[in-house]
């Protein structure tokens, strides 16, 4: 009698293996991750030749700095680290209908303009579909090559064939293995793949791009373990409905994970944007109460931003708050500073903190810049349009130094603010500026005497 097929469960969010079903994950503390897969044995006829391998010193090996492909697109390749490393291997993610698709086809675009050799594989889109999006984009050259195909044995064989400078495969979800037995996209298959690409990646030497799905809380659908296994992931974040996309490294063996670029979702496909600051403060509204200009470092690049807020009277006996690109815990924490230490009665009033243009700013550093925007709302009281602030807010109302203050201050000057209200601790760091007043604050209320 032939032997019953296995059944496993694995843990959605990590990969981890139970042999039965469990309601929390041992190993991430998740619940209601674990689903049921069929194992299938492997035959002896699947078992690959051993290679020769052999031990080397780490003096005895030779690295090249300059091995990097330029893609041509200055924002990819600043996230990248200053290109494509080959035979690496790279998962962009993103929510359905960002942009992923057109970025890798824009990348083919230009490095097959350069000579170099492409194979774009998609799983998910017909060759028209793809032609009819390249026709968008412009011109494309004969090095691009296009395959409509699921099958991981046959996409093995035509990249050993091919020998491609770069791959394209959109998305992992949809690749299968016959020797898998469980349907395209769960844990196994997803896993199994992304073996297969880092085996051809890393012994070809061949660039590859792996498109990944994303689930309803942001983060690439199928095991965790995928992510450890690529050596770069990207993700792409925004609103589908707004025209901005920041494409944003979490994790880069081959430079760093703090850079992040900035595109524009135009009818021809994604266009950099060479000053997000300047593009990220365009429409904002003059003269107006509870709109203050704040400066974050995203990486390297000072970025300066609109932030919003509105307070007005509670007509209920709990005010309501909202925070939107900001943490709502920490408006929150800000607010009560606000009220304990400036006597400002903020528990009666709801208030509404937003950061213009849809981006979500984390850095504490855009403490005062809240701070600012509630109490200039509070007392209908503008800003000046030229004064910029950054700096951190403790809870006892002490403005805290932030890093790189100089770079920030560069920043303002070139979008042409002449005031910048910084902690005190900095103002020697930033030293005398010319055509900017800088201002040293030690406490929230000298920042708000300053600022209003």
């Amino acid at each position: 009698m032939a032997k019953a097929k296995k059944s496993v469960y694995f843990c959605q969010n990590c990969g981890h293996e139970e042999v039965k079903w469990l309601g929390q994950c041992p190993a991430c503390k998740e619940w209601n991750t674990f689903v049921e897969e069929k194992v299938t044995p492997v035959s002896s006829k699947a078992v690959k030749e051993r290679r020769e391998t052999r031990v080397v010193t780490l003096s005895g090996i030779e690295t090249d700095e300059d091995d990097r492909m330029l893609t041509g697109i200055g924002e990819l390749d600043r996230v990248l680290g200053g290109g494509i490393v080959k035979g690496s291997l790279v998962l962009v993610g993103g929510d359905p209908g960002i942009g992923k698709s057109t970025l890798l086809l824009q990348v083919c675009q230009r490095l097959s303009s350069a000579g170099r050799k492409l194979l774009y594989i998609s799983g998910e889109e017909s060759l028209k579909q793809i032609k009819l999006r390249a026709n968008r984009m412009g011109e494309f050259t004969e090095n691009l090559y296009l395959l409509c195909e699921t099958s991981l044995n046959i996409i093995r064989g035509i990249i050993e064939q091919q020998r491609p400078d770069m791959v394209v495969i959109d998305s992992i979800q949809t690749m299968y293995h016959e020797e898998v037995a469980s349907a395209p996209g769960s844990v196994s298959q997803v896993r199994e793949s992304t073996n297969i690409f880092m085996q051809l990646a890393k012994g070809l030497g061949v660039s590859i791009f792996i498109v990944g799905h994303v689930t309803k809380e942001g983060t690439v659908a199928g095991p965790r373990v995928l992510e450890h296994m690529v050596d770069t992931v990207l993700y792409f974040e925004g609103d589908r409905h707004a025209s901005y996309r920041i494409l944003r490294g979490v994790k880069n063996r081959f430079g760093s994970t703090n850079e992040i670029g900035v595109f524009e979702m135009r009818k021809e496909g994604l266009i950099e944007v060479r000053n997000p600051s300047e593009f990220m403060l365009s429409g904002k509204p003059e003269h107006a109460s509870g709109s203050v200009v704040a400066c974050a470092m995203e990486g390297t690049r000072p970025m300066l931003m609109e932030i919003q807020a509105l307070v007005c009277k509670s007509n209920f006996g709990m005010p309501r708050r909202t925070a939107a690109g900001l943490d709502y815990n920490r408006v929150n924490l800000l607010m009560a500073v606000l009220e304990k230490r400036l006597g400002l009665p903020l528990s009666n009033y709801d208030a509404y903190v937003n950061i213009a243009g849809g981006i979500r700013l984390n850095e504490p550093a855009a403490d005062l810049g809240i701070v600012l925007a509630i109490a200039s709302s509070y007392k209908n009281r503008p800003i000046a349009d030229d004064v910029i602030v950054f700096g951190e807010v403790g809870l006892s109302g002490e403005v805290r130094a932030v890093t790189m203050p100089e770079q920030r201050v560069a920043e303002a000057k070139k979008l042409g603010f002449k005031t910048c209200v910084i902690p005190a601790v900095s103002v020697k760091s930033v030293g005398e500026v010319e055509g900017v007043t800088v201002i040293g604050v030690k406490s929230v209320g000298e920042a708000i005497s300053a600022g209003l």
